[in-house]
């Protein structure tokens, strides 16, 4: 099988940043508060901590595919601590002391750092259409042309379709190339199927197969196919057919030689919400504080350049469905909400939201703030009086929700935020249906981690202004 580009240099560079991240800040840092032989305990705490890292399969490809998150860096690092502290005792040398662990945090931040540089560049590669591994996909044609297209979406994994193998009657519409199709039946020999498949995986030059779920694949004709491809050295992955399920919230289990996916339900309650909501309510009495005096100076300029009211005031839908008062720095004329109905039919956004570049009601003063997003900032309040988080999804207006389809309003499902992924994914620039899977994404698989990271893409997305009108 031919060698994926992932462990060309992905994996080495990895490597390598995990063992200068944590050998020379641990050595300067033991040398400064003065252990003995700085630079040997450096060099073994960095060994350890590879170990630490192959253990738990932080090198391979597949690690890449979701991100880089600080979680299980984090983690690993509590292992390697717990290991240090078992060879300490073992060894005789007592436990260690608290300066001497508290001397290997510099170590963790230097690697979650390493890490998702190493990751930018990793998407930056891919969205060059390189080192990506080459994928030859199985199943029945309708389920072949949901994977070409679930794929094609997003250059965020490493992962290109060449070809199918088509199960039974069908058409491929996507438009790859089907070197062969396989009887719907399963067959008495496992090299009926392998055999084909085999043959245009080396065809088509494809690193590894992608099986999908379908009533023509069976439990006993998948585990048959898979002992011919891999005495012939093929990589199999088998899709189950769930999307949008973050990696951490599945768990292979087995009952009588059945093979489970145990997908945990999204998080509603329990020490995440909590923190996720002490969160809210502590960030936003913080930047109200802070951003006062930006405040005096936003209001101003809303009241010097257009007769009317500073502040904005709008009904907008919350959590379960219930309306809160939304504000927001006013940056449209006074009787904007009058004027809609007449620029209904130049909407510019092809779902529920409207949406216009060249609004002719926005203000000269609200051009710039709907730019940067400054004409948001009064939703601190409403963040803080707990009608709105920091992070969620755009909080949507009445007459928008009232269209809403079933799948649509699960997205009122947590409580709307001041940013989240739609802010910083392209906001107006976006397709409805990019918004709302967008958004199901958060509702399904939020964490107080991803939303810390969402706030600091917001500063970026905020600063670039792509998308703002």
């Amino acid at each position: 099988m031919r060698r994926s580009p992932a462990d060309g240099w992905y994996v080495p560079v990895a490597v390598g940043a995990d063992a200068a991240g944590m050998a020379l800040p641990a050595a300067v840092a033991l040398s400064v508060i003065g252990t003995a032989h700085p630079v040997h305990q450096a060099m073994a705490v960095t060994l350890i901590w590879l170990l630490v890292g192959l253990a738990a399969r932080r090198y391979a490809p597949s690690a890449w595919d979701e991100g880089a998150p600080a979680g299980p860096v984090v983690r690993d690092w509590l292992v390697l601590l717990g290991v240090l502290a078992v060879l300490r005792t073992v060894s005789g040398l007592g436990d260690p002391a608290a300066t001497e662990l508290a001397a290997l945090c510099p170590s963790l931040a230097v690697t979650v750092l390493c890490r998702k540089a190493i990751h930018r560049r990793i998407l930056t590669v891919r969205r060059r259409a390189e080192g990506l591994r080459r994928v030859l996909v199985l199943g029945e044609a309708g389920a072949v042309d949901a994977v070409v297209g679930q794929l094609a979406e997003r250059t965020d994994h490493g992962y290109v379709v060449v070809g199918a193998c088509v199960l039974g009657d069908g058409d491929v519409l996507s438009g790859v190339p089907v070197p062969a199709r396989l009887p719907g039946d399963s067959p008495t020999a496992p090299d009926e199927d392998a055999a084909p498949v085999a043959d245009a995986a080396e065809l088509l030059g494809a690193d590894l197969v992608f099986v999908t779920a379908g009533r023509h694949m069976c439990g006993d004709r998948l585990r048959r196919l898979s002992w011919a491809l891999h005495d012939r050295g093929r990589r199999l992955m088998v899709l189950p057919g769930i999307v949008e399920v973050a990696r951490r919230r599945v768990r292979i289990a087995s009952a009588a030689g059945l093979t489970l996916l145990d997908v945990s339900p999204p998080t509603r309650r329990g020490l995440p919400t909590l923190l996720k909501a002490a969160t809210d309510r502590s960030g936003s009495l913080v930047l109200l504080v802070v951003l006062a005096p930006l405040f005096a100076v936003l209001a101003l300029a809303v009241r010097l350049t257009s007769p009317g009211p500073v502040i904005y005031r709008q009904t907008r839908v919350g959590r379960n469905g219930a309306p809160f008062p939304m504000w927001k720095f006013r940056t449209m004329v006074v009787d904007a909400d009058r004027m809609k109905g007449d620029l209904a039919a130049a909407n510019e956004h092809d779902g529920h939201m409207f949406k216009l570049r060249r609004d002719p009601r926005v203000t000269s003063a609200g051009r710039f703030l709907r730019r940067y997003s400054l004409d948001e900032l009064p939703q601190l309040a409403n963040v803080l009086l707990g009608h709105m988080s920091l992070v969620g999804p755009r909080p949507p207006l009445p007459e928008e929700v009232a269209r809403y389809d079933r799948v649509e309003m699960r997205r009122l499902s947590v409580k709307p935020g001041l940013t989240g992924l739609w802010q910083v994914s392209g906001r107006s620039d976006l397709s409805w249906h990019e918004t709302v899977s967008l958004d199901l994404r958060y509702v399904d698989n939020w964490s107080w981690g991803w939303d810390m990271a969402v706030m600091a893409r917001t500063v970026r997305a905020v600063l670039d202004g792509r998308g703002a009108y």
